[in-house]
């Protein structure tokens, strides 16, 4: 029964929640008029989205409006995000956190254009319920034997709990009773899916980052090499004979015979 750690981006993502809210509840005590323009320009509305207003694949996941909504989010968000922080850390948590929710906003503000299940492009959605349902997946795939105390009260399994979590937001989005906000909690469910399933371990940012370096390297590595040919000609027309190897790295001609005194090829510590 003891609570999860409140640290890094878990802690980060739960205090912006929360300040959110009471913001919002406070402009619309002070300035009604006011509060409903920025909120009709902060909610997630396919339709607006089409239209250029990006931001609102970011910023609808902020924005809570009711108490007992808020308070269960932040919850699970707490619970679910404070392992998945401890076992792969904040930067693979924040990714797959947005990745849920503003890949998920995307992708229902899309199916939304179908009118598939009475759905309308001009429906509007808020919370950050995307987003932690993208966490409960993982936490399913990850630590699916995991128990949880559902509603602090029956023990079950992570599988299990995330399995009664889909299984009530298909049933939403069947009965339209919130079909647009039940079909974002599913798209950022999947979208949770098919980061775990193929994002590198150490996160997308860590996998960009190895990719980039490794082109960088490979094209000087490539110049390396050309320079050391062009050299090898112009020295040539100077009747003088030089060679380099394979990775574009001078041979000293008194090593050539000595084996002892020649330099590991696979020694590439000095290169780039």
């Amino acid at each position: 029964m003891a609570f999860p750690p409140f640290v890094g981006t878990l802690r980060r993502l739960v205090l912006a929640n929360v300040a959110a809210f009471f913001a919002v509840a406070l402009l619309q005590w002070l300035a009604p008029g006011l509060a409903s323009l920025l909120l009709d320009n902060l909610l997630l509305q396919p339709m607006a989205v089409l239209h250029g207003e990006l931001w609102q694949l970011a910023t609808y996941s902020f924005l809570h409006f009711g108490l007992l909504d808020i308070l269960f989010a932040m919850l699970t968000l707490w619970f679910c995000g404070s392992m998945l922080e401890g076992a792969y850390g904040s930067r693979w948590l924040a990714e797959l956190y947005f990745t849920s929710a503003i890949g998920g906003a995307l992708l229902a503000s899309a199916l939304s254009f179908t009118h598939w299940l009475r759905l309308s492009p001009y429906s509007a959605a808020s919370g950050a319920w995307a987003g932690v349902f993208g966490l409960l997946v993982a936490i399913a795939m990850r630590f699916g034997d995991q128990e949880f105390l559902l509603f602090f009260v029956i023990r079950i399994r992570a599988r299990h709990m995330v399995a009664i979590y889909i299984l009530i937001a298909v049933a939403l989005l069947l009965k339209d009773a919130n079909s647009f906000g039940a079909l974002l909690q599913l798209a950022g469910a999947l979208c949770g899916y098919l980061y775990v399933r193929h994002a590198p371990r150490r996160g997308l940012a860590f996998g960009f980052g190895e990719q980039y370096f490794a082109m960088r390297n490979a094209y000087y590595r490539a110049r390396r090499r050309r320079a050391a040919r062009k050299f090898e000609v112009y020295m040539g027309k100077q009747g003088r004979k030089v060679r380099f190897d394979e990775d574009g790295r001078y041979i000293d001609p008194d090593d050539r015979g000595n084996d002892s005194a020649r330099k590991d090829p696979n020694d590439k510590h000095w290169m780039n």
